[in-house]
């Protein structure tokens, strides 16, 4: 008899083995003439050595289809086992699949120029009105890159600005003060990364997500780096931030001149970043619209409505 290890790596184990290890009970099922047991990552296998090696392969190929799709269904499993081609999802414009399978992809002609600009620029500024996918899809990308192992690790920043309320008050160590601010982040992260791996990638610093000032002194090699409301930075923030920038890396800057947050007599540095670098070789530009809101519908005509009323002030 032979026992062998098989180790799942990639995958969040909770989405392999399935609500109530459904999907391990199927799989030991297939495999009749094996003793399996699993404890966290790691399936131990007993049996005759063909039979050991076999599962060994096929769990590999679920591992893979899991690492792409997010998901693992019964169908699956038993096409896979029996040595069936899978059904493939449609990859089409498809960025990544989300948790549970949630193809996540270019909503807009916009958000396939965000893409189109990601792939051909080291450095992508995408300006626009909230609610235009702007740091959701920036995120989806540095995700699949890191999937892809194109890169080994994702930066996400943001500057840690009010938006009109003190939150310095607040209770706790430095992660709880500025957690509210890097919440978005978060959120994004949490739709498209199982909870377990996030957590994992999190723990091991694979991502990381800091508020700007963290960023000094840093080199960022061989990450995929996100500035979000780029906006609220100033003049000198935004420009220690863009220097940082190391070899294989790309980075994505992300903001809405219209909702500055910044103390009126302090200058916004993305403004000024975008007049200084215009038409340097190597840097993206993507300007999104109010037709490219993909919140609820009401967030397009709350814009505009405030759109017309600055209007009206600056006439008045």
């Amino acid at each position: 008899m032979n026992e062998r290890h098989v180790i799942i790596d990639t995958v969040d184990p909770v989405v392999f083995y399935g609500v109530n290890n459904a999907n391990l009970r199927l799989i030991r099922n297939l495999f009749p003439k094996l003793r399996m047991a699993a404890r966290g990552q790691v399936i131990t296998v007993i049996g005759e050595e063909e039979e050991t090696a076999a599962f060994e392969s096929k769990i590999k190929e679920l591992e893979q289809y899991c690492a792409t799709y997010n998901t693992l269904t019964e169908e699956v499993i038993i096409d896979t086992i029996k040595g069936l081609p899978p059904k493939e999802l449609k990859m089409d414009d498809v960025i990544i699949y989300g948790v549970n399978g949630k193809p996540i992809k270019a909503r807009t002609p916009n958000q396939q120029l965000l893409v189109n600009a990601f792939k051909q620029n080291d450095l992508t500024f995408a300006l626009g009105p909230a609610g235009t996918g702007k740091t959701y899809l920036a995120v989806a990308l540095a995700v699949r890159a890191l999937k892809n192992r194109e890169v080994r690790k994702i930066i996400l920043s943001r500057p840690a600005v009010e938006a009109g309320e003190k939150l310095g008050f607040l209770p706790g160590d430095m992660r709880d003060k500025i957690d509210p601010y890097l919440q978005p982040l978060y959120d994004a992260l949490e739709d498209m990364i199982p909870t377990a791996k996030l957590k994992e990638y999190m723990d091991s610093n694979v991502i990381q997500i800091a508020p700007l000032a963290f960023m000094r002194g840093r080199t960022l090699n061989d990450a995929i780096v996100v500035l979000d409301e780029a906006q609220n930075t100033t003049t000198h923030q935004i420009k220690m931030f863009l220097t940082r920038l190391g070899m294989g890396s790309k980075m994505v800057v992300t903001g809405d001149i219209t909702q500055i947050d910044l103390p009126r007599t302090t200058g916004s540095g993305l403004i000024q970043a975008l007049r200084v670098l215009n038409g340097v070789k190597g840097i993206g530009r993507v300007e999104f619209e109010k037709k490219d809101i993909v919140r609820h519908r009401l967030v397009q005509r709350i814009v505009e409505a405030y759109e017309r009323h600055d209007e009206s002030m600056q006439n008045a």
